[in-house]
């Protein structure tokens, strides 16, 4: 079970970059057309995306199906934090306190 939940973690890190990438594709308006679709952030961005499903298929054999879930809304801390980082997106009151509920909502279920 632990492999899988670090499996599930790790996922989750992967997942919330694959959206990083996929933000910056979002933030360039130099092309048009396929040229959207076709630059190295949306591919990059999409194939990260998934390996993460390869991943939660790899966690989901050896977890189960509701540690998966409740660990997965994880990602939502490590957009918050790479937000942060990547775009210098403010932590407002209402962002950090979401995330705090979230991660509350983990630990409780942890050890229910």
């Amino acid at each position: 079970m632990v492999k899988g939940l670090v499996i599930v973690l790790v996922s989750g890190i992967i997942s919330a970059f694959s959206q990083v990438l996929l933000k910056k594709s979002a933030q360039k308006t130099e092309k048009k057309g396929i040229g959207e679709y076709l630059n190295p952030f949306v591919i990059g961005g999409y194939a990260l995306s998934f390996l993460c499903m390869i991943l939660m298929i790899v966690a989901y054999r050896s977890l189960p199906l509701k540690y998966g879930v409740v660990f997965e809304s994880l990602v939502y801390l490590y957009v918050m934090f790479f937000g942060k980082y990547f775009f210098d997106e403010k932590i407002t009151k209402k962002k950090f306190l979401g995330n705090l509920a979230i991660v509350a909502g983990v630990i409780i279920f942890s050890y229910h």
